[in-house]
């Protein structure tokens, strides 16, 4: 196949995924829009109008940002890759007579500063104009920016590691490298899973164990009695940045902890907070971590299965814009092709993952008597984030790794 048709192939994948995505998009719009008169039933009880009416805006804003700055993003991913500027890049870092490893290192740093400041604009409005406008923005310009340096000290750091690992397995692992380097890659990752919670995320955030009260004496009962056992139970200082609040589990082994933002402490009853640690919980419990990482390893494998049978595939690469081959080529070449090709496949992954949601559900309301502390966490939760109380049932099929407040409500009905 020429690169002509590789090309054009490429154009006609990338205008189905670009069109398929913003009509999910108005779709959801729609249903906004058809839903917006009424609250929903299901919430009647507990969110007023008032707030209702505000989270339909929220997420018409953003909605209308996504449709905006998708399209303004698409125009110049075209324009990089039929002027060539790809292979430009490349043929100006190759002038320098580096290492083969270090240049691909230089390469892939080089494209990814270029995208981030594309992508920098858009941050920055979403953070500082709809999040302002909604009462969700707690960040400073000089927190943003501060962030924004760790972030690319950091992503450079790791990512260093990683391309250096990748292409010494490419160069020396020999025809079956890609079954090494995925082995390599899910190591890789248990070990930033047991740094993360250690000495990365520290860097960003406050992390300071739950004082000795009445909540932590009452997360203390349940981890008992559920035989969960954590180096801590941890309030993340969450609303220096955002009003939103979450909780989460990271960390394995002994690294292991629960974290829940402070804004979450803030709004939720004790009881509550119990029924949101169960659900993390139940995520520990139903080994979904360890199946995350077995899904991983296969898809990390048939990625690096893909490489291998274009790693030397001329054409491919000069329909990107390149005159020649080379490892970190194929590796930006695919990573902008995986979308547009494999974007029919992203339901299966977020079913997927709803189905581990629903399992946690599950495990908190059998095993505790916090089943409707949990329903009642779920809404309040929802109406303080301005969550989507009535996504379209297709946009949320395709996008939604978690399955809305409403279905999970229903499910622990169903179970009690």
């Amino acid at each position: 196949m020429s690169y002509q048709s590789i090309l054009i192939l490429y154009l006609i994948f990338f205008g189905l995924d670009f069109l398929f995505q913003n009509y999910l998009t108005v779709l959801n719009i729609g249903e906004l829009k058809k839903n917006s008169v009424s609250i929903p039933a299901i919430f009647a009880n507990h969110i007023d109008f008032e707030t209702y009416r505000k989270s339909v805006e929220y997420t018409r804003v953003k909605s209308y940002f996504t449709i905006f700055s998708g399209m303004l993003s698409s125009i110049i991913l075209l324009v990089i890759i039929l002027t060539g500027t790809f292979g430009r890049i490349d043929l100006f870092i190759s002038g320098y007579g580096l290492n083969p490893y270090l240049e691909g290192i230089v390469y892939i740093f080089v494209l990814s500063i270029l995208f981030y400041i594309i992508g920098l604009p858009f941050s920055i409005y979403s953070q500082f104009t709809i999040e302002e406008k909604f009462g969700f923005n707690k960040m400073t310009p000089g927190l943003f920016i501060k962030d924004q340096i760790k972030n690319l000290v950091l992503s450079g750091v790791i990512l260093s590691f990683l391309l250096l690992g990748l292409f010494m397995f490419m160069d020396k692992a020999g025809p079956f490298w890609w079954i090494i380097a995925s082995v390599g890659l899910i190591i890789f990752q248990l070990v930033l899973s047991i740094l993360y919670p250690l000495f990365i995320a520290p860097l960003f955030n406050k992390f300071a164990p739950l004082q000795e009260d009445d909540l932590k004496n009452l997360l203390k009962v349940l981890a008992d009695k559920l035989k969960f056992r954590t180096t801590g139970i941890f309030i993340m200082d969450g609303s220096r940045r955002s009003g939103h609040s979450n909780a989460y589990f990271t960390g394995v082994g002994k690294a292991k902890r629960i974290v829940l933002y402070d804004t979450l402490v803030s709004i939720l009853s004790n009881k509550q907070i119990a029924a949101v640690l169960a659900h993390e919980i139940g995520h520990y419990k139903k080994h979904h971590l360890i199946k995350g990482l077995v899904l991983s390893f296969f898809v990390t494998t048939l990625g690096f299965f893909v490489v291998n049978i274009f790693l030397n595939y001329l054409p491919l690469f000069e329909a990107f814009g390149f005159s020649r081959v080379s490892y970190h080529g194929i590796f930006v070449i695919l990573s902008f092709a995986a979308g547009p090709f494999t974007f029919f496949l992203t339901p299966l992954f977020t079913m997927w993952s709803r189905k581990h949601e629903y399992e946690a559900d599950a495990f908190a309301a059998k095993n505790t008597d916090y089943g409707e502390d949990l329903k009642e966490g779920l809404i309040i939760m929802s109406k303080e984030n301005l969550s989507n109380l009535t996504p379209h049932p297709l946009y949320s099929f395709y996008h939604y790794s978690h399955p809305t407040v409403g279905e999970r409500i229903k499910a622990l009905d169903r179970l009690s």
